[in-house]
């Protein structure tokens, strides 16, 4: 393994971060006062981002992406993870789950996501089914040719702009010796599909603006072409296409940490007190000492995660570490970074209240702490038959 980077890989890593930079930082502010991405900014990013030729940089060239591979789109994601949530959600990277679209679902799904031409989003959680996917209540029934839809998901994030969603439902229930288990079936829906709506969700005090929506169908009827992959094969999609937003999750959370640490940094060498910068007491000093070496090792943790994909090696509990580590660490990072700011750090002069907030729900979504944690249990003790 080279831990260095690739000239291009470095281009990669610039390129992102100065659009970042230029593009996502000068309407943070708003973003955050308003809790609204206005339309003309999101669109304006959005058409950036396509002619920078980023848009769907992590899908295939052989349909009109940039063909990065693992390493190279965590790299994005890592830069990406210094702005806004809400404003890069338009550097657009639609759901590689995508990739199982088949005939038909190819022209009307696939490639306009890639192109940029719709938008979509990823339901699963529902009121009562959050880690436990085969808790799913949200069902579809066969009815002639068609399936109808009865259910709630919530906590969808980025429906509010989708024009299409993909959906998992339970379709079925197996009885096997440990009880109960769903069968589950991954459904493409439109917006303006007859019984099935999109309405606001709950208000977060994380990622303000990256706003979270309940759907809801009621006898929502779709033919066979709506099934992304096969019939009660949902799990199969996940395994193959969903393991990789836990590593965007770790990515984003470093990014996240180092320009939280980079303005710690600055303010701890420029803020004086008892006449000389408070970076010189030990106190802070050895703070500064424990962000950086928590940032690094989460950085290593989530580029050799990556990594792994890219090799063909095996990678479900090194992108489950990744992911707890990471987002513990930045809990930790920007939570030590306001406490270098002293006050001042919860006042919104400066963003580090936000980030403080938003650190938050790192470590809940896309799998809480406590299902990385058994994750990578499991793994272990599998082998030994425990």
């Amino acid at each position: 393994m080279n831990f260095g980077l690739t000239e291009e890989q470095t281009m990669i890593v610039d390129t992102v971060r100065a659009f970042v930079e230029n593009e996502i930082y000068p309407h943070e502010a708003e973003v955050e006062r308003t809790g609204i991405v206005p339309e003309e900014v999101a669109a304006t990013i959005k058409q950036k981002t396509i002619d920078l030729g980023f848009y769907a940089c992590n899908f295939p060239e052989s349909v009109g992406g940039a063909g990065l591979n693992h390493l190279e789109f965590a790299l994005v994601e890592r830069e990406l993870g210094r702005g806004s949530m809400a404003l890069n959600h338009f550097f657009g990277r639609p759901q590689g789950i995508l990739m199982a679209c088949e005939g038909e679902q190819i022209e009307r799904y696939l490639l306009p996501a890639v192109q940029g031409k719709r938008m979509d989003a990823l339901a699963m959680t529902e009121p009562g089914a959050g880690s436990d996917v085969r808790g799913m209540k949200c069902n579809a029934v066969r009815d002639g040719g068609d399936w109808v839809i009865n259910g709630t998901k919530h906590f969808i994030s980025g429906a509010d702009h989708a024009d299409f969603i993909i959906v998992f439902i339970a379709t079925g229930e197996d009885q096997t010796p440990r009880g109960p288990k769903k069968r589950i079936t991954a459904f493409l829906v439109d917006r303006g599909t007859p019984g099935f709506t999109i309405r606001d969700g709950y208000k977060s005090v994380s990622h303000r603006g990256y706003n979270n929506m309940i759907l809801e169908f009621n006898d929502c009827r779709l033919p066979d072409a709506q099934v992304l992959g096969e019939v009660d094969g949902g799990f199969a999609v996940m395994n193959e296409w969903l393991y990789a937003t836990r590593i965007t999750v770790a990515t984003m959370a470093v990014g996240r940490a180092r320009r939280c640490f980079d303005m710690g940094l600055n303010y701890a060498a420029e803020r004086e007190q008892f006449g000389q910068a408070i970076g010189k007491f030990q106190g802070v000093s050895f703070q500064l000492a424990d962000m950086i070496t928590e940032i690094d090792a989460a950085d290593y943790l989530t580029l050799a995660s990556a990594w792994r994909l890219d090799q063909g090696l095996p990678a479900n509990r090194e992108i489950a570490s990744a992911k707890v580590y990471a987002s513990e660490m930045l809990a930790r990072v920007t939570d030590a970074t306001l406490q270098i700011f002293g006050g001042m750090g919860l006042m919104d002069d400066f963003p580090i209240e936000r980030f403080w907030r938003d650190a938050r729900v790192e470590r809940i979504w896309d799998g809480t702490s406590e299902i990385q944690r058994h994750i990578i249990s499991r793994e272990l003790l599998r082998p030994l038959g425990a």
